[in-house]
């Protein structure tokens, strides 16, 4: 339990450093979009060799692929819901997308934290850092650019932050007895909502923000994420 309270709180406490430095320290748009980039290829050699590649020595291929398929499905359509109801510019918008990313993210952490050492997690847990960090920052600075105040906006990232380690700790505890073939269904429907996510906002944003670097930057979160893989 120690080590998934350490895991966690580091991970999520990037979500409070992010907003933190969105808010109060600069942050051109190419930084942001090349950080975000990075992430995002971080992400994808995560959701491969930590969530989707372990379910498969649990579960049969065609429940995988129908769990991954069901996360992007769900998490696109909550997307759309996102964008189009709330807004995703407003606070409640922010929130909600946030959310919607990083529960499944966290949830999926706290998940292969079970029976697991530090090092065979650092993959998953080192991406959804790089990825909650960016995030944050670009979150946190346009919330304020819309003259929403700071104490406020700082506010609300910090209770994103507690929300998503609640989840990661509930995915640990509340888990921890689960069969083989059900944690496998849990993270192949991560897995799912997390690509989904990289495909309709990480790597687009990147693109808009940081343009051709996008492509380095995505490698470069790829090696980052395998050589972290390899520590386990």
């Amino acid at each position: 339990m120690t080590t998934t309270l350490i895991v966690v709180v580091i991970v999520s406490g990037a979500l409070v450093i992010g907003a933190l430095w969105g808010l109060y320290g600069p942050l051109p748009d190419p930084v942001r979009g090349f950080l975000v980039a990075t992430a995002g290829g971080a992400l994808i050699v995560s959701a491969t060799l930590e969530l989707i590649e372990p379910s498969s020595e649990d579960a049969a291929t065609w429940a995988v692929a129908a769990a991954v398929a069901l996360g992007a499905v769900v998490f696109s359509a909550l997307d759309w819901l996102v964008d189009e109801v709330w807004g995703s510019s407003s606070g409640g918008g922010l929130l909600a997308a946030i959310t919607l990313d990083g529960v499944p993210e966290n949830l999926a952490l706290g998940v292969a934290l079970i029976g697991a050492t530090p090092a065979q997690v650092a993959a998953l847990a080192g991406s959804i850092l790089l990825s909650n960090l960016p995030e944050a920052a670009g979150g946190a600075k346009q919330m304020a650019d819309s003259g929403q105040g700071r104490t406020q906006a700082l506010g609300l990232w910090v209770s994103t932050a507690a929300l998503l380690s609640a989840a990661a700790i509930a995915g640990n505890l509340l888990l921890s007895d689960a069969a083989p073939e059900t944690l496998a269904m849990i993270r192949s429907f991560a897995a799912g909502a997390v690509v989904a996510s990289l495909a309709t906002e990480v790597f687009p944003e990147a693109f808009r923000e940081d343009r051709q670097a996008t492509g380095l930057a995505a490698a470069l979160g790829v090696v980052v994420a395998f050589v972290l893989g390899q520590l386990g």
